[in-house]
């Protein structure tokens, strides 16, 4: 039964995919197939608009009214309500415009692994999306514009990294270019035709962002990376820090959490190097950095591994889960055009309607850097028992309304990030490490989300250098390559990497909270199941709700109870 709540979550699901239509794409929904977003001031205005009102609406409900799925469904309402509205009033969007992973530039090559142009009317489709390309891109230098008229400008590096990004498109000829080679048609003669809108309309339009990236924009930029340097950087920043964890938390708070969880890990890696006879636990990774067995010997193989970790990993599922996805999960590699400025592997939610699975992302560049030892707890937190299981579900979760099914991650990262680190760790107790040299590599993966938020406060609350940062990822395992895409990162998206650790610790802390309550009886695939079984949540909520979801006796209450 679809209640008043459900309504107006629905109503805002629809109003925002027509402001999206990239996330209608990604979620298989061709509708809006044809139409690229609105990032100058009327789309801006009408984003607005829709948070505003949905935020009023939600917050006129009364609580003794509301079910379980319905009191949730109306925090995060309001939630995402506020937090469009803080973005509008701050325009964080000139920022978001400066971004090599997720900028305006990526959008059209990414869109290609989602967007079908396999039908005449489908290709049409697609064409028109191509078209829509250059008002889109225009509109987005006027952001540039805005951004140098506020001061509000991003870091040098991230702005040197767009535009070399750019550079490497735009100097690839037009018969290698990456959107007519990754566009889904039925034939050379559909691709010919991509071609010529990407030769004449795509490329123009990309080139002329990257003039005005290199001859007005770059020169204004800060030097200094942190948003602390930013005009009220530190207030933006922790309007971030709400955005990514949906918790009050300060900086200073993070910081130490963080070189605690440093200390805490390195204990487990001096162990485990002992055990193979290392005094040092850097000299065992060195080691394992340089052993042939733990070194893939071509791309193919890497991913071959991380698909084997997925079929091992849904074999013993069962064990630990009620409810499995039916989505398959599949591995692809990350394309070239981005490879360099991609972290090591990422996630895609699968299509709605079953038609497409979902897709985990392996970075095969810089292929003896990727070590099958750091693999194997990557695979555990982007796709099986993580991410994969965590959004999977929740896409396939038919009892909660479309936006709680889709749009829920417009709510914050720190669930989901938090589910994907506790799922490192989980993986452990499922026997899904191979050998001591994946368990340590685990415990680096864990030890690299506590460095982020030592790194992400210390360049965006603390002043740090690009430099600094480095050194301290590089102390907790990372290649010369990671850290540098890593830190990067940090710069380019303030307060997205603090949602890892600050999730799991809430998901642990829950966990140990219901052992303690239940004892002997405490049911750990009830846990799991309650905890992933109600789609992604603010940390407050999931706090609130879990222990009453999971009873003595692991059962778990339904949706809607």
């Amino acid at each position: 039964m679809t209640t008043p709540i459900d309504a107006l979550a629905n109503s805002f699901w629809e109003s925002y995919l027509v402001l999206s239509p990239i996330t209608a794409t990604q979620y298989g929904d061709e509708r809006y197939a044809d139409r690229l977003p609105d990032p100058g001031p009327e789309g801006r205005a009408r984003l607005r608009r829709l948070a505003e009102e949905t935020r009023a609406a939600a917050e006129a409900f009364d609580d003794a009214s509301l079910s379980v799925e319905d009191r949730i469904t109306r925090d995060m309402l309001v939630l995402v309500g506020r937090r469009f509205v803080e973005l509008d009033d701050t325009r964080f969007d000139v920022l978001d415009a400066v971004d090599p992973m997720y900028g305006p530039q990526t959008i059209l090559p990414q869109t290609c692994a989602f967007q079908p142009a396999d039908t005449p009317e489908r290709l049409e489709q697609f064409l028109a999306r191509l078209h829509a390309y250059p008002a889109y891109m225009a509109a987005n230098r006027e952001l540039l514009r805005d951004g140098l008229a506020s001061g509000l400008t991003a870091a040098r590096v991230v702005a040197e990294r767009v535009i070399a990004q750019l550079e490497g498109i735009l100097a690839t000829p037009i018969e290698q270019a990456v959107i007519p080679s990754l566009a889904r048609v039925a034939s050379e003669a559909d691709r010919e035709r991509v071609r010529a809108v990407v030769r004449d309309e795509v490329y123009p339009a990309d080139a002329a962002f990257l003039e005005a990236l290199r001859d007005d924009y770059l020169a204004a930029t800060r030097t200094q990376p942190g948003l602390v340097s930013a005009p009220g950087g530190l207030d933006l920043y922790r309007m971030r820090i709400r955005h990514n964890t949906t918790l009050d938390l300060g900086p200073a708070e993070l910081h130490q959490f963080g070189l605690d969880e440093m200390a805490a890990i390195e204990a487990e890696w001096r162990e485990i190097a002992g055990r193979a006879g290392f005094d040092d636990s850097r000299e065992y990774r060195r080691t394992l950095e340089r052993d042939p067995a733990n070194l893939p010997a071509s791309a193919e193989a890497l991913l071959a591994r991380a698909n084997e970790q997925i079929a091992a990993a849904m074999a013993v599922a069962p064990r630990f889960f009620g409810r499995l996805p039916a989505a398959p999960c599949e591995v692809r590699a990350v394309e070239a055009f981005k490879e360099k400025d991609a972290p090591f592997a990422y996630y895609y939610p699968p299509a709605a309607d079953g038609s497409r699975g979902g897709l985990f992302y392996v970075n095969t560049w810089d292929l003896p850097t990727r070590t099958f030892s750091k693999l194997a707890s990557v695979t555990a937190h982007e796709a099986v028992p993580g991410h994969h299981f965590q959004i999977a579900l929740e896409v396939e979760s038919t009892g909660l309304n479309a936006f709680r099914r889709m749009g829920s991650r417009l709510a914050g990262a720190a669930y989901a990030e938090g589910w994907g680190l506790y799922s490192e760790r989980l993986a452990v107790e499922m026997g899904l490490y191979r050998n001591d040299a994946e368990r340590f590599g685990m415990l680096d993966h864990q030890a690299w989300r506590a460095a982020r938020l030592v790194v992400d406060t210390g360049l965006h609350a603390f002043g740090w250098s690009r430099d600094r940062s480095l050194e301290v990822l590089r102390r907790v395992g990372l290649s010369e390559t990671d850290a540098t895409i890593e830190t990067d990162r940090y710069i380019a998206h303030p307060g997205q990497a603090l949602a890892y650790k600050v999730g799991q610790r809430e998901i642990e802390r829950l966990r140990a909270q219901l052992t303690a309550r239940d004892g002997d009886r405490f049911d750990l695939r009830a846990f799991h199941d309650a905890v992933i079984g109600h789609g992604s949540v603010p940390l407050a909520t999931l706090a609130r709700e879990v222990p009453g979801w999971v009873s003595p006796q692991g059962k778990v209450s339904p949706q809607g109870g």
